[in-house]
Parts: C-alpha cells; structure tokens; sequence
C-alpha cells in the first residue's frame, strides 16, 4: 500500500479480512480470542470487544431497531442470569480495553459503578437486580457494545435462549429464539454432510471460562446498511437485482464486503455461552486499493461454489464482483478520488 493510499483506508484500519487462502469452504476455523492481527491497513482482534468510528451511529441505529422491532431482543425467563452475566462480562471487557472511556468500580457496598464517557453514561447498579438498571440487562448493555449478541443456553445441547439482535445477515433472531444451535443452522449448505456443525457444537459445548475463541464470517452486502435482517428484506432484497445493471464505478461504491467477528465465550457464573457478532463493511472501491486483499477477495469470489454463493444471496452478482476486482487492479475503473 501506498502512502497516498491512507487516507482512503483509514477510516478501515480496524477491518478484519476474512480470507487466509485463495478458496473459501464453511469450517469451523475458530482461534484463540485477545491476539492481534496486523494487515496492510492495520491491526484488529485485541479485545473482544471493539470500539471504532461507526460507535456511537450504530448504538443509535440499534436502539432505533429496538424499539421499531421489539422481536430483536429476547431473553427467556430461565436465562435472567445469563442476561445480568454477559451484561457484567461486556463492562468488564469494554473497561478493560477502553480505560480512557470506559471505567468500571467495583463499590465497598457490593454495588457497581459504571462509566462511558463516550456515550455520557454514569450509572450504578446492584448485580441482579432489574430495578436498578434502565432496562433489561442484556437490552440495556447492548447501547454500549457494537456487538450483536446472543447467549446459548447448555441443556442436552445448546439453544438460542436469549440475545439483542439488530445487524442480522439475512437471518431473523425473532423466529430462531429459542431453536438448538444445530437447528438454527439447519439452512447453511455442506455443513451437516462435512461434519463442520456437529464438530463446532462439540466445540462449544468444551468451551471453558476465561478461554475465549473467535471466527470470522462474510457476505457480500449491498450499500452501507448494517440491517440486512430477514425481517427488513423488501427493503434490501431488490438491491441484489438493481446492483446487476449499475455502471461499474457505482458497483464498486455500492457492494461491499461484509465481515463479522464471532466471539465464543463460556459465561463465568451462569455457564451460558455467549456469542457476540461484530459486522463490519468495506465498499469495494476501498479493498481495491489493498493490493492483496483485492487479488485475494476476486479469487475467493470467482471460485466460490455455486451453492454458497445462494445461500449467501450474492449469486446474482457474484462472477461481476470478481471480476470487478480483477480489473480494478489496473485502476481503470477507480475514479481519482473513488476510494473514500
């Protein structure tokens, strides 16, 4: 990358790519938690939980979804502990990676003091009970993390008792709440016949406190919106045939690579695991001008299989996004200020 390239990236030094080879398959393709990764552009996967420029737009875009859809917040009743065990989990995380915003006290009277300087918070509250609180715990600490969250309950196997929801990709909370993991992904093609579902619930039914893990997943994403939820697909879903007859400089603005960053975290009390989903977007024009991830991401897309590629809802204008990035490496189809 070239030093006149960093302006146009920087607002994505944190952007996790997904790809480690040329061809993508479903695995379970978990690694430890907390190890940073350094890219061209610059560093990501410190903490398990991540503050960036987007903060305080999606904490206002997820309590705008919350309270227009109440369908994204669920926590059964046997779950309230878990509920007030990742609300405590995610202050202590966000303290723990954001001193200088974030401040959690522990009070002599066994109360907490909570702390966000960037969201003007000052709270204090008693661990387990609701009426000191302003909502729900699980509700009210989803508008201070940019992670999506879900928490699975440990029976004979695991189910989706609880969770806040509003950056789906494609799939809808409301109607999974209360499903087995292995039933919630029932949909996802070559999973089940590979054995990568049955060895990534084995996993998380191993998984140990105070060990967390993390993946990745991707799609493909059509403007910058953050909700492409099941339930708001007339609002999205003509965008996969209207990106098919745009000019190729609006393609490149319009599609964008969709990563999240999956952390898989045994609660300390309750025993719920707890699954936080961090979405993040790059438009096309901008992973361009990163030479490798641009030949990487056109390889990754022109051999993708044709079931995937469905199941994922790009199959439309999947082979165009390829090769859109294929040529773009002669910047041909860059305008000079494009990439912004």
């Amino acid at each position: 990358m070239t030093t006149s390239q960093i302006p146009a990236t920087a607002r994505y030094a944190g952007f996790p790519f997904p790809f480690p080879t040329d061809v993508y398959r479903y695995s379970t393709n978990v690694e430890p938690a907390n190890r940073p990764v350094a890219t061209p552009v610059g560093q990501w996967g410190d903490s398990i939980v991540a503050i960036d420029g987007e903060y305080d737009a999606e904490l206002d875009e997820r309590a705008a979804i919350l309270a227009a859809d109440p369908s994204r917040h669920a926590v059964l009743p046997h779950m309230r502990p878990a509920a007030w065990d990742a609300c405590l989990t995610l202050l202590r995380e966000l303290a723990a990676a954001y001193p200088d915003d974030c401040v959690l006290e522990r009070l002599t009277d066994g109360r907490w003091h909570w702390r966000n300087r960037r969201r003007g918070t000052d709270l204090v509250f008693t661990y387990g009970d609701d009426a000191t609180l302003p909502d729900e715990p699980l509700r009210w600490v989803s508008g201070q993390v940019q992670e999506d969250i879900v928490l699975l309950d440990q029976r004979d196997q695991l189910y989706g008792d609880a969770g806040v929801v509003t950056f789906a990709a494609d799939w809808s909370f409301g109607f999974d709440v209360g499903m087995s993991f292995l039933e919630i992904h029932g949909p996802v093609p070559r999973i089940r016949q590979e054995g990568v579902i049955t060895r990534a619930h084995e996993f998380l039914m191993r998984l140990q406190p105070h060990e967390p893990y993390r993946r990745t997943n991707w799609t493909l994403t059509i403007g910058r919106r953050m909700d492409v939820s099941t339930e708001t697909y007339p609002e999205w879903g003509p965008d996969r045939e209207l990106v098919k007859v745009v000019d190729d400089q609006t393609f490149g603005r319009l599609v964008h690579l969709r990563v999240e960053v999956q952390h898989l975290v045994r609660l300390p009390d309750s025993g719920a695991v707890m699954f936080l989903i961090r979405t993040y977007l790059m438009p096309l024009e901008v992973l361009a001008t990163i030479e490798p991830w641009r030949e990487r991401a056109a390889e990754v897309l022109a051999e993708l299989p044709d079931d995937m590629a469905a199941y994922k809802g790009i199959d439309k204008y999947q082979a165009r996004a390829a090769s859109w990035l294929r040529s773009a490496g002669s910047g041909a189809l860059l305008s000079p200020g494009g990439a912004r």
